[in-house]
């Protein structure tokens, strides 16, 4: 099977993976931890700081689709810390607008370089008209 895919030129894999898989017209976005994409190190600051860059990476990649944020329908927010849940949402806020994607937040114990949060998202492009 030959999987359409989408890669952002600046943005950094850790791993041997896509950024983002077609699939009709839903399209999956692998997990964007907050690396800078100019420097290629995680950002420094909070969890605030961190779920910026991820978004910004996810964005990137839509961007690459001829999509936004505005056609997430799905995300999903791996934490390292749960207490930093209020503050991530502070952020979170910041990149969707009402009516929100649906969402799911996990506490896990590690990510990779040491990541406070990773998110993923799945996009829905328009039907043609």
């Amino acid at each position: 099977m030959t999987r359409p895919c989408v890669n952002d030129p600046a943005a950094a894999s850790v791993g041997p993976y896509s950024h983002g898989v077609w699939a009709g017209d839903l399209l999956f976005l692998s997990g964007q931890t907050p690396i800078d994409p100019a420097t290629r190190v995680l950002v420094a600051g909070d969890i605030g700081a961190q779920t910026r860059q991820c978004l910004a990476n996810l964005a990137a990649v839509l961007a690459q689709a001829g999509l936004g944020l505005a056609d997430a329908v799905k995300c999903n927010v791996y934490l390292v810390d749960m207490a930093d849940f209020g503050a991530m949402n502070q952020a979170y806020r910041e990149f969707f607008t009402e009516p929100f994607p649906a969402r799911t937040t996990i506490g896990v114990a590690a990510l990779p370089l040491g990541a406070r949060v990773e998110i993923e998202l799945v996009a829905r492009r328009a039907p043609a008209a």
